[in-house]
């Protein structure tokens, strides 16, 4: 966890240890860094957004690059925007909780990134189509061409594909893959289906993810 706020570092450390997890706490940015780009094995990854030394951003960023997706990465943040959790979630973070939070919020949201990340990695494949996503390296595959996914955009898919040539509204999208209640005029299912779009539909003449106007998305083969 990189946190630079005592007083937060020291209520989210003893709570998590409390329920029986390791924490590794440090104040600033540079640290985290230092300690993360060594490949040393965590579970999952908390940043602030803001920090001395290296930004959580950019320790994300660089940290994505690095190591692919296969460790959930939580943002806590004072921005709650819709732009600054863009901004986040584009960098590779797989969820965030905004500032102040109560502590069974952010247990909430750590158990269920890191039983998402556990069921990716048992799950095996899925087929729809062209399309073969790999639950064990978090990539999917069309044609000859592969894209490692992050943990979001996994379940994102997966969702799509397990609901092939259904009509998914948005409102179901958030309640299903996000396992929580956004306010309805968020655009973040709009910018997650973008970023599956780059991957998966981009370059083929073929586009696989359809927008149904006023309603939501569909997944056909």
């Amino acid at each position: 966890m990189a946190e630079d706020e005592e007083n937060i570092s020291d209520f989210v450390s003893r709570g998590l240890k409390n329920f029986d997890y390791e924490v590794t706490v440090v104040d600033n940015g540079n640290e985290a860094w230092r300690l993360l780009e060594t490949g040393s094995a965590y579970d999952l990854v908390m940043l602030d957004i803001r920090m001395p030394g290296m930004s959580g951003l950019e320790i994300c960023k660089r940290y994505r690059e690095l190591f692919g997706y296969q460790t959930p990465v939580l943002m806590l943040t004072a921005l709650d925007t819709t732009d600054d959790i863009v901004m986040g979630l584009h960098a590779g973070a797989d969820d965030y909780i905004s500032k102040p939070f109560k502590f069974m919020e952010l247990l909430a949201r750590i158990q269920a990134l890191l039983r998402r990340t556990e069921y990716s990695r048992e799950e095996g494949q899925t087929s729809c189509g062209e399309l073969q996503l790999d639950a064990s390296s978090l990539k999917v595959f069309r044609g000859n061409q592969e894209w490692e996914l992050s943990i979001k955009e996994f379940r994102l898919l997966q969702y799509l594909m397990d609901h092939e040539g259904e009509i998914l509204s948005r409102r179901q999208l958030l309640r299903d893959v996000w396992d929580k209640d956004f306010d309805t005029k968020t655009n973040i299912v709009d910018v997650y289906i973008r970023y599956l779009r780059q991957k998966i539909d981009d370059g083929f003449e073929k586009k696989m993810i359809q927008t149904v106007v006023g309603i939501g998305y569909c997944l056909r083969k």
